[in-house]
């Protein structure tokens, strides 16, 4: 729902009802994650996306329902085997949505929320889905403080505390209780989508390939950082806007630079100035993805220095080198592709073959 605050932040602030349907639970391959919200407003404008098109004009004209009579909806849509025309999922998943209608009065904390989200700073929504509890309700938690109620007291405590590790981990799902909160009951269903400070990019290497990696990067909704000790080639105006330029070397940017498992650390500099110091530094803290271009040979001159440097097997196996996805890739742009491919099935885990040449799934579930 990222991508939709902007304008339900602007609709919310004019006082503008609207509905707002989010994905609460998908099964099989159904082609948007829990959390994915469309929103329609004022004079029937529509913003996100819950199916990629399969199921959205049913949607439309729920949210339009509910947004004219306050009354939150759980409903679940998937394929009709008996007649394929007929509203559903054609790729053969089911997803599930709750569509509730949002105002100042009905969602004291949307606002709140909006902002925080625009900020970077982190917050956890709460909205009850299902059972006695008030359908709709809402509770944003932040790690100091919350706002609005889920309807009683044990339950607000009981969610905010989950809230607060989901955030911590930036995992959004479902949870059930019982109605004062209880944890072995599930009468209540209570959506958690969390909203944590979006993940970084560290690019090193000032160079062209870098100012393509960082644009996709901050495509893939990314924050952006380029590091380059040469400060002729770390200059704002070389690199898409937004993306921060640091001119400093890069493993003693990195020493003081604070990064976690979804961090993803991309060395394109293929020096071994300043590769072996930096690599040394990234293969020993938290990271998702830590790849770094070059040939071959300069990955097997690279590997040597390394080990040389003290690194282990273990911490050397973590590095994705040479970098990216076997795509043919040779422009700046296209290698971009081919990185952004690897780190994206390395997030999801997806093994880079043709899905022509797979089964199963075309959506599989995140490993656990």
């Amino acid at each position: 729902m990222r991508d939709v605050l902007p304008a339900l932040g602007r609709w919310y602030a004019a006082g503008v009802p609207f509905g707002l349907a989010t994905v609460v639970e998908v099964s099989r391959s159904a082609p948007r994650g829990p959390g994915a919200a469309m929103a329609v407003g004022p004079d029937d404008e529509v913003v996100g996306s819950v199916s990629g098109g399969c199921v959205e004009s049913a949607v439309f004209e729920l949210a339009q329902a509910v947004a004219a009579d306050g009354e939150a909806r759980l409903e679940t849509f998937g394929y009709n085997d008996d007649d394929a025309f007929a509203v559903g999922l054609t790729c053969g998943g089911e997803i599930t949505l709750l569509v509730r209608a949002v105002t100042p009065e009905r969602d004291p904390a949307f606002g709140a929320v909006a902002e925080s989200v625009a900020a970077g700073e982190p917050v956890t929504v709460a909205t009850v889905a299902d059972g006695p509890a008030p359908h709709g309700a809402a509770l944003a938690v932040w790690p100091d403080r919350t706002l609005g109620t889920l309807g009683t007291r044990g339950l607000d405590a009981a969610v905010t505390a989950d809230a607060r590790g989901e955030l911590a981990l930036g995992a959004t799902g479902m949870r059930h209780y019982g109605p004062e909160g209880q944890r072995r009951e599930d009468a209540v269903s209570v959506f958690l989508q969390s909203f944590a400070p979006p993940p970084r990019m560290l690019v090193f290497g000032a160079i062209d390939y870098a100012a393509a990696v960082a644009r996709i990067g901050g495509f893939l909704g990314y924050r952006v950082t380029v590091c380059d000790a040469r400060p002729v080639f770390a200059t704002t105006r070389r690199f898409p806007e937004g993306v921060e330029v640091v001119a400093r070397w890069p493993h003693r940017y990195l020493r003081e630079t604070d990064t976690d498992e979804r961090t993803v650390i991309c060395v394109l500099t293929h020096d071994p100035k300043f590769d072996v110091p930096l690599l040394t530094e990234a293969l020993r803290r938290p990271a998702a993805y830590i790849g770094a271009m070059g040939s071959r040979r300069t990955h097997a001159d690279r590997a040597a220095r390394l080990a040389e440097a003290g690194l282990t097997e273990r911490e050397l196996s973590r590095l994705r080198s040479p970098v990216g996805l076997d795509l043919g890739a040779r422009t700046p742009e296209e290698v971009a592709v081919s990185v952004a491919a690897e780190i994206v099935a390395l997030r999801w885990g997806g093994t880079g073959a043709p899905l022509t040449a797979t089964e199963g799934a075309v959506h599989p579930r995140r490993p656990s």
